[in-house]
């Protein structure tokens, strides 16, 4: 790269690399602006679906759901835990809706969706502190939130959603488990048959 006054900087390689990834990324936007943009999109999701999950990049609801934009909305942390930041996003979610003349109800689903071979495992064991941070609890609790098993984790997550009386009045929550080896998603908590009262 080129200084204004003609010297030469030189740039690590790492950052060569990121800064031709944002330029790729930028072509990208620029052919998705001329040919797959929809300014028709609405800010609510057209399933009324809500999908939490784990920012493993294997682990995308919009290819594991095959998606169409706009269908859900997809809000993701390590681990697609329910930590008291998914609980503050869901809270600004529905004033964004009421805000917006909408509102978030009973009709609406709320997919907690965890995944094999999740990197949290390994966060738990080589910095279980910050874990406990990201959970929202002490270091004595953290191991009560089954973090090596994500079939137990996310009973215990639609739990804690069912059980909060922010979120269980306004959808109806159930748990997923995505195995990363086969591709396929396994129903660990359904829905219930029937749907919970609005607030």
């Amino acid at each position: 790269m080129q200084l204004p006054d003609g010297r030469k900087r030189h740039i690590p390689r790492c950052k060569e690399n990121a800064l031709d990834y944002i330029d790729t990324l930028m072509r990208r936007n620029v052919e998705f602006a001329e040919s797959g943009f929809n300014p028709g999109l609405r800010m609510m999701p057209a399933s009324k679906t809500l999908i939490i999950g784990c920012v493993d990049p294997r682990v995308d609801p919009m290819d594991i759901f095959k998606l169409a934009p706009g269908e859900a909305g997809i809000f993701r942390n390590v681990g697609g835990r329910v930590n008291p930041a998914v609980f503050e996003t869901l809270g600004i979610l529905r004033a964004v809706a009421v805000a917006a003349g909408a509102d978030i109800g009973p009709d609406w689903n709320l997919i907690v969706l965890h995944h094999t071979d999740c990197g949290i495992k390994r966060c738990y064991c080589h910095e279980p502190r910050r874990l406990a941070v990201h959970m929202g609890v002490t270091m004595a609790e953290l191991a009560s939130l089954e973090i090596d098993d994500p079939y137990k984790a996310v009973v215990l997550d639609v739990e804690a959603l069912r059980a909060n009386t922010d979120a269980s009045g306004c959808y109806t929550v159930s748990g997923l488990v995505y195995d990363v080896v086969t591709g396929k998603v396994e129903i660990v908590v359904p829905p219930p048959r029937s749907r919970p009262d609005a607030i």
